[in-house]
């Protein structure tokens, strides 16, 4: 079985995609899925989700941190009221650092409710790998998995794997990173607990995501690990 770490829910017209949740249901069934970790705007779009279909999909609370208090106060009700299982953060689209002040309070909640924080990784000048060696340093209790490990660009794909590299607490999530071949490394540089399977559904699709992590040149092991184990320990599932 797959665990997918990361998907959407919803209509995304600039991409023209959408995906609604029993159609999930019916793509993790045919790719033989186990569970999907959901998050999407609204927040509570996952929280019907997760409440039709609690044994299939696993929520995160997807803040802001430019929103300040707020934001804190949403990872509180998502962990504690909904069960959800960590935060997700898009320095792209909200416009921040990683290692800017701003992110920190998110961090501590983090810290405080043992969750990781998955953010999207490979887009400048927001999200480029090197900003995230600084927050590991500062928050080394804290899983950070970074969403795409750098997505299409080469530069930002090799600095991830070098960052984690340097840091035990940052884990590489597969989804819209094309070179499969950069799978195998990253779980020979890094280790192979510390690369996690997702898709990015609906932008991107298990069809051909499963298969990059299958072509990598990983044994046996290492595909279920990457694949399936390694999701369950991280989001505690």
């Amino acid at each position: 079985m797959v665990v997918d770490s990361h998907t959407h829910l919803g209509n995304f017209p600039l991409f023209n995609v959408s995906l609604k949740v029993d159609e999930m249901i019916g793509i993790m069934d045919e790719f033989k899925i186990e569970k999907s970790v959901v998050f999407t705007r609204p927040n509570e779009i996952t929280f019907n989700a997760v409440r039709k279909h609690p044994q299939r999909l696993v929520g995160m609370v997807w803040v802001n941190p430019n929103i300040g208090e707020h934001a804190t106060r949403e990872i509180d009700i998502a962990v504690e009221e909904w069960g959800f299982r960590g935060i997700k953060m898009h320095p792209l689209i909200d416009a921040y650092l990683p290692d800017q002040e701003v992110v920190y309070p998110i961090m501590e909640s983090a810290e405080k409710h043992r969750v990781p924080v998955l953010f999207h990784c490979g887009h400048p000048p927001w999200s480029l790998p090197w900003h995230f060696r600084n927050l590991a340093d500062r928050y080394p209790g804290v899983t950070i998995i970074l969403g795409h490990m750098g997505h299409g660009h080469i530069v930002y794909i090799n600095g991830c794997i070098e960052v984690a590299g340097k840091n035990d607490n940052i884990v590489l999530e597969t989804s819209g990173m094309p070179m499969h071949s950069k799978i195998k490394e990253a779980v020979d540089k890094i280790g192979e607990s510390r690369v996690i399977y997702g898709s990015d559904m609906p932008f991107g699709h298990p069809a051909f995501e499963i298969v990059k992590v299958k072509v990598s040149g990983l044994n046996e092991k290492q595909q279920k690990l990457v694949l399936e184990e390694n999701a369950k320990n991280i989001f505690r599932l």
